[in-house]
């Protein structure tokens, strides 16, 4: 299996009564990812959403591209960046400079969205979306290889393209794709890119895995990513209640979007799991331990800052995490 790595995730989300400002909270959680550099964390990844009332991050290049300057180590990606939203020519363009400024730390995990005001936002109909991640997905591919390319589809037309300047990782960034549907799992595979399971288990990861099987691929040359916090704790009564008050936050949105636009998990069934892990150094390392082997996990992130909570807040748990959990949960699968 590729090496496992565990970091953070962010969403930027600042609740209204929070007391803090958007530039405050920004500039502290900089600073956070250039002290998780420091103490081991290997990944940073950004999820993307639009018009939401407490400025759910809209654009993840730009903050990728301010922590890449004050960071050696971390890798960039995102879980997930809304394809049909970006312009896949722009999207090499900005993937292309980001690499470059990073040295080649960023590789880019893919969704096609579905909250309904996001399309009336962006003014066009939700049922575009399919094919414009698609043809994205194509594009970018194109893109990647570095070698000037033409393109004929139903939502893009390009003609002898080259993006500049060449990427510094060969092939361009590594791709992912997200599903929470048999749809989506069977276009990762299509594209033989990575994978970002999400929602019930036969709708997303069994199907990945089958439809790679069928095709004589290995699950094992893929990475496998999921967003699946963690609070290393010694007294959960205590420390859990604050971080359970943000989560709940949190997940209302997520839930809105579900029941606006139609979709989530709908019929019953066992989950990938998603759900908090919380406790102390053992508990953490044991869950995790599972986890990764039950689903070939190689790529996990941890909500670093709860919507409404500070960075400081979650420093204690951070640190144990990646200078004692980590260190022990990646010895003991080697």
């Amino acid at each position: 299996m590729p090496n496992l790595r565990i970091g953070v995730s962010y969403d930027f989300r600042n609740p209204p009564d929070s007391g803090v400002s958007d530039a405050s909270l920004y500039a502290e959680i900089l600073e956070q990812v250039q002290w998780l550099d420091q103490i081991g964390a290997d990944l940073v990844w950004f999820t993307e959403h639009h018009f939401v009332e407490d400025g759910y991050l809209p654009s993840w290049v730009p903050v990728a591209g301010a922590m890449a300057s004050v960071t050696n180590h971390v890798c960039f990606g995102t879980d997930i960046c809304l394809m049909p939203f970006n312009h896949p020519v722009r999207l090499a363009e900005d993937l292309a400079v980001l690499d470059n400024i990073s040295n080649g730390r960023v590789e880019l995990g893919l969704g096609m969205g579905y909250a309904p005001h996001e399309f009336r936002g962006f003014g066009f109909p939700a049922s575009r979306r399919v094919s414009l991640m698609n043809e994205g997905i194509e594009v970018l591919q194109h893109c990647f290889t570095g070698e000037k390319f033409s393109y004929t589809g139903k939502r893009y037309q390009f003609e002898d393209i080259k993006i500049t300047p060449g990427y510094v990782q060969p092939g361009g960034p590594p791709l992912w794709i997200a599903a929470m549907s048999e749809a989506g799992a069977h276009r990762a595979a299509h594209y033989d890119t990575n994978f970002l399971p999400q929602g019930l288990r036969k709708k997303s990861f069994d199907p990945w895995v089958d439809s790679l099987k069928k095709s004589g691929r290995r699950t094992t040359d893929k990475r496998v990513g999921i967003i699946r916090s963690i609070l290393v704790t010694d007294d959960k009564s205590a420390d859990w209640p604050v971080v359970r008050a943000a989560e709940k936050y949190r997940m209302e949105l997520y839930n809105r979007f579900f029941k606006e636009s139609g979709e989530g998990f709908g019929e019953s069934g066992e989950p990938v799991p998603q759900t908090w892990i919380v406790g102390d150094v053992d508990h953490c390392v044991d869950e995790l331990k599972a986890f990764i082997q039950e689903f070939g996990i190689t790529d996990i992130v941890t909500m670093a800052v709860p919507p409404g909570l500070r960075a400081d807040q979650m420093g204690d748990s951070l640190e144990r995490l990646f200078t004692q959990v980590v260190p022990r949960l990646k010895a003991e699968l080697a």
